[in-house]
């Protein structure tokens, strides 16, 4: 802990993944709810005082670009780098939805402040509003034309603010579906907007320095504060709508802007801060850099919010004006809905079309989604209440009507209601933390998970037989022993035998010769054991060579067509390494001009080349078939059609 003149301060550091970081956000109700997105895919969720991870959320398959809490802290959704959006539920751990839609990375993402929506900007240029609940797009909203870096909710919910790299913050009307205004008069990408939480008042901050406070009812800036200092990374209205503090590298300033001032500069050493939340009179940064999540927390008693104290930095040489009375509003405030209940709805689809839906290929990641509880004690403390909570009733009406020129949703966007939303939610008093979001209780799935926690098939009926009388007891119990020792013998043998199979695999590996432990392992005729050694070859892309190839094609192309998804997993690695290395060079062999006289190394190579190709084209049909599936196996086959398009 250490401590500045100007405002008390103590920092923490932890690692918070096992790649680098790439995306972070604090709760805002409370400032003690920290969740970390990484290039590992996974999103974890901290408390700022605890130094242990609570809950570590999977799903995902590319990089972490943005995450949003909800204002309860009850749900958190996180935006991929492949454009794909996740949300899950803290209180239940388990993943509530999978919003397909964007075809770039989500760049930012909020919550709408009382219904079930979220809003999502992406390097697409493209604005979108989801309906968590029933899992489609509401609308779409055009207009910037570059990435759209941050989004805000207005506190009343009626209006959606955007900020971009083209310079502009955009002002939404929900309700009408179309833009409002557009701000102007920033020269660099802005970076971050925020509402006032009382008054129809807009801050804006941009790399250009300036931070820009936009009137909602003139639609005009109020005054513009430009420093020179570094980009403006974050701002934070304080509670009560006194000052606006605005987050720089390695320094906080604290701002009025009627008349337009700089109340206060605290030094900070956290870098280059990425999100900022107010909890009892402390303001808490974060940062990252790397694997490590550093926070930093400033006593906002001792830092000057208003001109009654005449401490800090004077914007400019003119007597101080006497401040606005806290409370009063210069400008219209917000007409907030009279209800206290902003919990999201869970709502139980009741339709007879809805109840016979089949679950799609999306609800099939969803099952696949997982929320991994690291500490069970400190997930209870936080996310599970402690006494009977009475809530409000929720609201049957939506926040906000549907746009009247909705567009068409498409076939990704279509809203196909899931399985589990017809199961009602129980009181979280009673509920216990669930650490999969898959299903009790299934029937044998035709692709077999790779991420599964119980076997396939198993019946408790096999282990419990009925008991016809109590003088049968004996024999019962004599029964039950028969039938759990039932396949046991077989079950030995088989693994006996894959340890076999893999310690002769192992022999001719350790030689250093990787070709004749492939062929070894294929000459078993055991799926299983190629697996486990293509697993090993794909970490290091350098063991692959052109006759290599010819020996695994033909076993891609069985992989790719099993039933176990951890097969078709590998099979794609393994095709998209060969796919990135050798297709161009087996292409230009194939389409060069013979050469003149007899060279063998030439000529085997040549062979080596048709074999891959002619083992290529049979395997881009499959690709092909399999392109149209939606999830996370359908973008791997569209990426690997992609790649096999030189072969046309």
């Amino acid at each position: 802990f250490f401590f500045s003149p100007l405002g008390g301060m103590a920092w923490k550091i932890i690692t918070a993944h096992s790649s680098n970081v790439s995306s972070l956000v604090l709760g805002r109700s409370s400032g003690r709810l920290l969740a970390t997105g990484g290039d590992d895919c996974r999103v974890n969720v901290w408390s700022v005082n605890k130094p242990n991870c609570i809950m570590s959320l999977t799903g995902h398959t590319t990089p972490i670009e943005s995450l949003q809490i909800n204002t309860n802290e009850e749900l958190i959704v996180a935006g991929s780098q492949s454009g794909s959006i996740r949300v899950w539920d803290l209180e239940a751990a388990k993943i509530l939805r999978t919003l397909l839609g964007h075809k770039a990375n989500i760049c930012s993402l909020d919550f709408h402040p009382f219904g079930s929506f979220v809003a999502s900007g992406s390097l697409d240029t493209n604005i979108k509003l989801w309906d968590v609940r029933r899992k489609g797009c509401v609308f779409r909203y055009k207009g910037h034309t570059e990435a759209v870096r941050c989004l805000r909710f207005s506190p009343d919910g009626k209006w959606l603010a955007s900020a971009a790299d083209d310079h502009t913050v955009k002002l939404w009307d929900l309700a009408a579906g179309k833009i409002v205004f557009e701000f102007t008069g920033h020269t660099g990408p802005v970076n971050v907007v925020e509402f006032h939480p009382n008054e129809y008042l807009l801050a804006s901050g941009s790399s250009d320095r300036t931070v820009r406070f936009w009137d909602l009812e003139k639609f005009q800036v109020v005054s513009c504060i430009e420093e020179e200092a570094t980009p403006v990374r974050c701002v934070l209205f304080n509670p009560d709508g006194c000052c606006l503090y605005s987050g720089f590298q390695d320094s906080l300033r604290v701002y009025g802007w009627e008349p337009e001032r700089c109340f206060d500069v605290v030094l900070v050493n956290w870098g280059k801060v990425a999100d900022l939340s107010i909890c009892t009179n402390q303001l808490i940064g974060v940062s990252f850099a790397q694997s490590t999540v550093s926070s930093f927390v400033v006593d906002l008693s001792r830092v000057t919010k208003s001109d009654s104290v005449p401490h800090g930095l004077i914007r400019d040489d003119e007597p101080l004006v006497p401040p606005t009375p806290t409370g009063s509003s210069l400008r219209r405030i917000y007409d907030r809905p009279s209800t206290s209940c902003s919990k999201p709805q869970r709502v139980k689809h009741n339709s007879e079309s809805e109840r016979r839906s089949p679950s799609s290929e999306d609800d099939r990641d969803e099952k696949e989604s997982k929320a991994e509880i690291q500490n069970p004690e400190d997930y209870k403390e936080i996310f599970q209440p402690k006494n009977a909570i009475c809530r409000t009733p929720p609201r049957n009406n939506e926040p906000f009507p549907a746009p009247p020129e909705d567009e068409p949703v498409t076939a990704k966007e279509a809203v196909k209601p899931s399985q589990a939303a017809d199961v009602q939610t129980p009181d979280p008093v009673h509920r216990l933390p669930i650490a999969s979001s898959t299903p009790l209780t299934r029937t044998e799935p035709s692709v077999i998970p790779a991420a599964r926690n119980e076997p396939i098939g198993l019946k408790a009926s096999d282990f419990l037989p009925a008991v016809k009388n109590q003088s049968q007891t004996e024999l019962v119990d004599e029964e039950a022993m028969s039938q759990i020792r039932k396949g046991h013998e077989t079950m030995c043998v088989v693994l006996t035998s894959r340890h076999k199979n893999l310690d002769t695999v192992r022999a001719v590996w350790s030689t250093g010769d990787i070709k004749n432990s492939v062929d070894s392992a294929v000459a078993i005729n055991d799926l299983s054991v190629v697996v486990d050694l293509l697993n090993i070859v794909n970490q290091k892309a350098s063991l692959w060579k052109l006759d290599l190839c010819t020996v695994v094609l033909p076993q891609i192309e069985k992989l790719l067509q099993s039933k176990y998804e951890s097969y078709v997993q590998t099979g794609c690695t393994s095709l998209k390494l060969i796919l990135q290395r050798f297709l161009p060079l087996i292409t230009d062999i194939l389409t060069a001009q013979p050469s003149v006289g007899v060279d063998i190394t030439r000529e085997e190579r040549l062979h080596k080349c048709k074999l891959c190709y002619k083992q290529l084209k049979n395997i881009s049909n499959i690709v092909k078939n399999k392109s149209g599936l939606s999830g996370r196996h359908g973008s791997a086959f569209r990426e690997l059609h992609l790649l096999m398009g030189a072969l046309e």
